[in-house]
């Protein structure tokens, strides 16, 4: 399918999408499955083939009816909400901005978003995802074959602070953490902690623990939050852009546009305080 055009109007859409993803995500709770919608997008890609990535097939049927993406129809459809309104969009550039928004409306961190995704009709195999069954080495067979490393691993682990697991979706059942609609570091908190009563500790939870590498980013994080939310923000933009590499022209042009933004509310708020102070000085006079 064709690039999409970014251009001023594209970058305005993008950001208008952006508020009512915002208040989409606030108003059903539906965090946790936006960023598996997005994380499952991209994390099909395949560094040698360059196949896969986040390039929005997962809205076509049969890779949503992978086992994998068991439920992943409602996060499609609350997406759809949004493209109806916003039809320059790509599907692949809605689905990443939807898990970077889940991420900041939860309290995690500011992620930087570049649109530009192109989507595509054709679907890989089945089986490129996560067997939440297996152990370490198989996180890594799945995440260097992304192209992605250690850190990026336990980082993007860190996610599973939001949301619980569904029996009918994944066979298991309960949330990692006591608040799972909020973004913080409680997941390695809590890994640290061992078995604790109503909390999911998956396989590949616990491989994070087997692997030495693995152990001290979990320790690290456990104990330095500013630290896990300056790492995952690196992993998630990474896994957000697999199989897409934005052009110079894109990121300038993204820049600008932010840039005016920040102009614009720092003239708002210039406004503001001078109509403030003037509406002060009359009440003296009074």
């Amino acid at each position: 399918m064709a690039e999409p055009v970014v251009d001023a109007q594209y970058l305005k859409e993008v950001e208008k999408a952006r508020r009512d993803l915002r208040a989409l995500i606030s108003v059903r709770n539906c965090a946790p499955i936006m960023v598996r919608l997005a994380w499952h997008d991209a994390g099909t890609y395949n560094a040698e083939t360059k196949t896969g990535g986040a390039n929005g097939s997962i809205r076509n049927e049969h890779e949503l009816n992978h086992g994998a993406n068991s439920g992943l129809k409602i996060a499609v459809n609350f997406c759809e909400e949004v493209k109806a309104k916003y039809q320059k969009i790509t599907y692949a550039d809605l689905y990443q901005l939807a898990g970077v928004v889940a991420v900041e409306v939860t309290g995690g961190p500011t992620i930087e978003f570049v649109p530009g995704r192109k989507d595509s009709l054709e679907s890989p195999e089945e089986g490129r995802l996560p067997d939440a069954k297996q152990g370490a080495s198989h996180l890594k067979d799945i995440f260097y074959r992304m192209g992605l490393s250690d850190k990026d691993i336990v980082a993007l682990s860190g996610a599973h602070t939001l949301g619980k697991a569904h029996p009918e979706r994944s066979g298991f059942d309960g949330p990692w953490t006591n608040e799972p609609l909020k973004f913080d570091n409680s997941y390695f908190v809590e890994l640290l902690k061992g078995e604790s009563e109503g909390l999911l500790k998956l396989p590949t939870d616990k491989a994070l623990l087997d692997d030495p590498e693995f152990h001290r980013y979990v320790e690290l994080y456990a104990k330095d939050e500013d630290a896990f939310f300056k790492d995952y923000a690196v992993s998630h933009k990474k896994l957000s852009e697999l199989g897409f590499t934005p052009s110079s022209s894109i990121k300038e042009a993204v820049k600008t546009s932010t840039l005016v933004a920040q102009s614009a509310v720092g003239v708002a708020v210039a406004a503001a305080v001078v109509i403030l102070s003037y509406l002060y000085e009359v009440r003296k006079k009074v």
